[in-house]
């Protein structure tokens, strides 16, 4: 029977704890009908930052629903992938319902979706969460309450976590040391925010200080929360992709070898594909194509600094990377909250931009053969069979307010055509 809320049949949902385990249920329904189901080809999508299984199965439905009509021949099955997120409710999605924050003026105190959905996604941590919120509502003066806060938000996220989480954090080498915490962690919290404070501004999202005026630290402290929570989800894709659906990618070879699997990853969720390729059996070959949508990880991540060098030879098929530059939230937020002390570089310079930079930004860095194109020509021309694609998708990925700007404006059937495209789905 069809899910309702689902535009495309046959669809599965798998879903993930924050440590990669998988519900079994919904694991063996998979592995028993896809097989019988008669699918050819196996879509899995897995989202960004969306806080629950609601928005994540809108947005499946969403960018599912083109790809009938324009593979009507296709035997294709559809799975969605749901793993313990979260999303600010202030930050407007194009094309989806805006909830009340978000139609509101932009507040640096939490908003009450927002607050449920950091004790949702952080259990245990009620009495942290309310004091976070009583003081991003306060915003007292002394530089030790400021303080108290980035200490706060540091126990939130639990910046050096125990198990396996602990081995997923990192993107890029140095020394042969995994660099898994961001420099926003080290400096003050009084300069973190500051920092943040003016981006904001530069983005449009903020009260501008007057001229050659500093920025109150407050105005940035809310960013500071939100970028903690994010460097917190993208450790927990990691962590899902390997332990998680990597391996169960290997289940399913097993039982449904001539099943070809498509992974689609959007923001976070670019992540937790690519980290499905570290955690994949030897052998298996079954993944034929992956399409990053906005990848919220390190450029570098595929380049022979990176934690997944030489990842994407485990791909029967192209890697392709979509990137825009309208995504403010990688263009500007992602490198500044990377890199966030010891440079004195603008916040948007390139030397930023370039050494701290985001798949969704501006592509796969440093590996080499990787093949160039705007998205009009990805579409119609041959993809190339292997190897990395950068696809600039600013043509369609162009719609969003600060601070996120386009960074979830994925829903096109130019998208959806690409991943088609990539898998050679016919």
């Amino acid at each position: 029977m069809a899910d309702p809320a689902m535009s495309v049949t046959p669809y599965w949902e798998l879903t993930f704890d924050a440590d990669g385990d998988v519900d079994g249920a919904r694991r063996d329904r998979l592995l028993a009908e896809v097989g019988r189901r008669g699918v050819r080809d196996l879509i899995v999508f897995s989202h960004g930052w969306n806080s629950d299984r609601s928005g994540a199965t809108r947005l499946y439905s969403r960018f599912f629903a083109p790809i009938p009509a324009l593979a009507p021949a296709a035997s294709i099955g559809y799975v969605g992938v749901v793993w313990p997120s979260m999303r600010f409710s202030d930050e407007p999605i194009p094309d989806f319902p805006r909830s009340a924050a978000a139609a509101e003026i932009r507040r640096p105190a939490l908003d009450g979706d927002t607050r449920r959905a950091l004790l949702d996604t952080f259990p245990g941590r009620a009495d942290v969460v309310d004091r976070i919120a009583r003081l991003l509502e306060r915003r007292p003066a002394e530089e030790s309450e400021l303080e108290e806060f980035g200490r706060l938000v540091r126990l939130l996220v639990d910046v050096a976590p125990t198990g396996p989480q602990a081995l997923c954090a990192a993107d890029t080498l140095t020394e042969g040391a995994p660099q898994d915490e961001p420099e926003m962690f080290a400096c003050s919290t009084t300069v973190a925010c500051e920092e943040f404070a003016r981006a904001l501004a530069g983005l449009g999202s903020a009260p501008s200080a007057p001229e050659f005026a500093l920025p109150n630290p407050w105005d940035g402290a809310h960013e500071l929360l939100r970028q903690a929570t994010y460097y917190a989800m993208k450790r927990r894709a990691g962590t899902v992709g390997e332990r998680g659906l990597g391996p169960l990618l290997g289940r399913l070879a097993a039982v449904a070898p001539a099943v070809r699997v498509h992974l689609v990853g959007h923001s976070f969720g670019g992540r937790l594909v690519s980290f499905a390729l570290r955690g994949l059996p030897e052998g298996v070959r079954t993944v034929k194509s992956v399409t990053l949508l906005q990848g919220a990880f390190s450029h570098y991540a595929f380049a022979p600094q990176g934690v997944l060098r030489g990842r994407q030879n485990r791909i029967d098929g192209p890697l392709v990377c979509c990137y825009s530059r309208f995504d403010q939230a990688l263009s500007t937020m992602y490198p500044l909250a990377s890199r966030m002390a010891g440079d004195a570089q603008g916040l948007v310079g390139e030397v930023l931009g370039v050494k701290w930079g985001a798949m969704g930004h501006d592509g796969v860095q440093a590996v080499q053969g990787t093949h160039a194109c705007v998205l009009a020509d990805a579409l119609s021309g041959p993809m190339p069979k292997s190897g990395c694609v950068n696809v600039d998708a600013a043509a369609v990925v162009r719609r969003g307010g600060a601070p996120a700007g386009a960074h979830s404006d994925i829903v096109h059937p130019e998208l959806a055509r690409l991943v088609l495209a990539a898998g050679r789905i016919r």
